[in-house]
């Protein structure tokens, strides 16, 4: 399965799509169909579209708890991440990181420009969704988590945990998580379901820490340092949520995400325990006796689908009785890959060379 090779199976201005899901993958679907005249209704269960470029918003602080910040590689991508910062929801973020161990902190350059959302990730997604809206036959459908699908004569109908039905639709795109998406598919097309078991997921701890004044200044670090690859068993990495772009305003406010096997071997812990332990890994890495400001607020947040066990090998999967799938678990775990397997999905439904 890697593109439609039926032409007449490809989408046209009267097909009706579905797409579960509106993190990134679901949105670039979207927006690619939306382009050509298909009619589409996009469905997510949260509150607002993002997925784990989502972030929290707390009484004094706005934290990304899902991605931190993001590279473009593809020449496709960077094109649309040009296009994001001449809208003004992207800005290069960070220019001042570190890596930290038990020997110290030592300045970090892999050679790779990172960008982040403006003024917070989801500004991205939330910048897709709010385009969505020039396109008539176009619709975002949120807080509508959709429960099951089936095959009518029709075309396909969805039932949302409402109770309530929305179709019929030509074809069904899932951008959800494998896990969840085998359990929509399970019934209808059994090797989308295999493709879905045989993407295990990661699960993934994401801390947030909130302080009542700046961090103490260290040894031989800059003082607007803004992240921080700890090698750590149980950290990953450190954001400084306050030094991105368009948050200045806010307290001192840390990101914390765990090391993806200190969070397997700790999914079910408490929030409140797993975010005193990821606090305490961090101050770990501080120069002994370093003293950390009045806490404001501590949380944690539980991703148990964060990314995929390994990279896949195909960035979209498809059957012909009108079923997909796309997203981040089926081409690798950057946001790039999200983007470009929605992106790639849609071109291959409507015909067009990948």
């Amino acid at each position: 399965m890697a593109a439609l090779a039926n032409p007449m199976s490809t989408l046209t201005a009267a097909s009706r799509v579905a797409i579960i899901g509106a993190g990134l993958s679901g949105l670039a679907c979207a927006h690619r169909l939306a382009q050509h005249g298909v009619h589409v209704q996009l469905f997510d269960k949260a509150r607002g579209p993002g997925g784990r470029m989502s972030s929290k918003q707390r009484p004094s602080a706005t934290l990304d708890l899902g991605a931190q910040a993001f590279t473009a590689r593809d020449t496709r991508f960077i094109r649309k991440v040009a296009e994001w910062q001449d809208a003004g929801c992207v800005a290069k973020w960070p220019v001042h990181s570190y890596q930290a161990s038990a020997s110290g902190w030592q300045t970090h350059h892999d050679g790779q420009v990172r960008y982040c959302g403006v003024p917070r990730m989801s500004a991205i997604t939330r910048h897709l969704a709010d385009s969505l809206s020039a396109f008539p036959d176009a619709s975002l459908t949120l807080e509508t988590p959709i429960a099951s699908f089936e095959e009518t004569g029709l075309g396909w109908q969805l039932m949302d945990a409402h109770g309530l039905q929305h179709g019929p639709f030509d074809h069904v795109v899932i951008s959800a998580p494998p896990p969840q998406a085998k359990a929509l598919l399970a019934d209808w097309e059994p090797v989308l379901a295999a493709a879905c078991e045989a993407q295990p997921q990661r699960g993934c701890w994401a801390a947030w820490a909130i302080f009542e004044s700046a961090l103490p200044p260290l040894p031989n670090v800059d003082d607007a340092w803004q992240s921080l690859h700890a090698q750590h068993p149980a950290l990953r990495l450190v954001s400084r949520n306050h030094t991105k772009p368009g948050r200045e305003a806010q307290p001192e406010s840390l990101s914390l995400l765990a090391q993806l096997d200190w969070s397997d071997a700790h999914i079910e812990e408490a929030p409140d325990t797993a975010a005193q332990q990821l606090l305490d890994a961090f101050t770990a890495l501080l120069p002994s006796h370093t003293e950390l400001p009045a806490l404001l607020e501590l949380g944690a947040h539980r991703w148990r689908y964060a990314q995929p066990a390994s990279a896949g090998s195909q960035s979209f999967l498809y059957s012909e009785r009108g079923l997909s799938l796309c997203g981040d678990s089926f081409r690798g775990s950057r946001i790039e890959d999200a983007w470009l397997s929605g992106d790639e999905l849609a071109e291959a439904l409507l015909g067009r060379s990948v």
